[in-house]
């Protein structure tokens, strides 16, 4: 199930630039319709990211912190979707998202069910 969670991230995160590539272009329906699915994506990675957490025999306090991070991502990714639709600025989102990612890849890295690099 890790390999499942971690392709819909990656999956998600390519997404979100390609919305942000056809966003800048001017191509509208195309980021609308890619948009859906990358809203479709984040259900996916809360779903499998549920499904991991229930796995664990007993669920510590920093798997807690990183699925409250990654929900926090999210939130972050559609905000600047959705503001940055609007032509409002967005500097402060980038900067919590290049944030909250960091912490979410330490915490992954870090906790046993992720890779040990750390």
């Amino acid at each position: 199930m890790t390999h499942a969670h971690i392709t819909t991230w990656v999956i998600s995160l390519i997404l979100f630039f390609v919305v942000l590539g056809l966003g800048k272009s001017g191509k509208e329906k195309g980021k609308k319709i890619v948009h859906m699915i990358l809203r479709l994506f984040y259900l996916f990675i809360i779903a499998t990211g549920v499904i991991l957490l229930l796995s664990i025999s007993s669920i510590s306090f920093l798997y807690v912190l990183k699925s409250l991070v990654g929900l926090w991502i999210i939130a972050i990714l559609e905000m600047i979707l959705v503001r940055g639709g609007k032509k409002k600025q967005t500097s402060i989102f980038w900067v919590q998202f290049v944030i909250a990612l960091l912490l979410v890849f330490y915490l992954g890295f870090k906790l046993p069910l992720g890779f040990l690099f750390f």
